[in-house]
């Protein structure tokens, strides 16, 4: 059984991160032909794939979707899982940003649309601060009864 909440919060945001590497994010019609931004790249439904900057931010992901679970290992160094979670926070805007940019970098779009998966970054977020903010508590409670003895 799982006795530390932060735990599952940092299960929680590979799981996430981990679908918003694979997923759709988005999708232009540029000139009539339909294309999906993915994390690694732009990719025509015909299977053509655009070579843009974009992979940056599946690289970033790819990174994001490991870091939780290293952190959830070094359980013994609180404080280190604390800079970890920062540095987590951190790979997750800048994935945020990058994608945001890829998104609305396009030129000459017809009409473009948004998938559910792109929200998930902004979600795995909010659960790196849930799980830094347990850390921290239990590492206030470590400290406290050190203090007793």
């Amino acid at each position: 059984m799982i006795q530390r909440i932060q735990t599952v919060y940092l299960l929680l945001v590979t799981i996430l991160v981990g679908i918003t590497l694979f997923a759709p994010l988005a999708w232009f019609d540029i000139g009539g032909v339909l294309y999906s931004l993915k994390a690694f790249g732009v990719e025509a439904t015909s299977g053509e794939s655009i070579q843009t900057p974009v992979y940056w931010a599946g690289i970033l992901l790819a990174l994001s979707s490991l870091l939780p679970l290293v952190t959830i290992f070094l359980f013994k160094h609180r404080l280190l899982q604390i800079r970890l979670c920062v540095v987590e926070g951190v790979l997750l805007l800048g994935c945020i940003v990058m994608l945001a940019v890829a998104y609305f970098g396009h030129g000459e779009v017809m009409a473009q649309g948004l998938k559910p998966a792109i929200a998930l970054p902004l979600v795995s977020i909010v659960f790196v601060w849930l799980a830094g903010r347990a850390i921290f508590k239990d590492e206030l409670l470590v400290k406290s009864l050190d203090r007793v003895r």
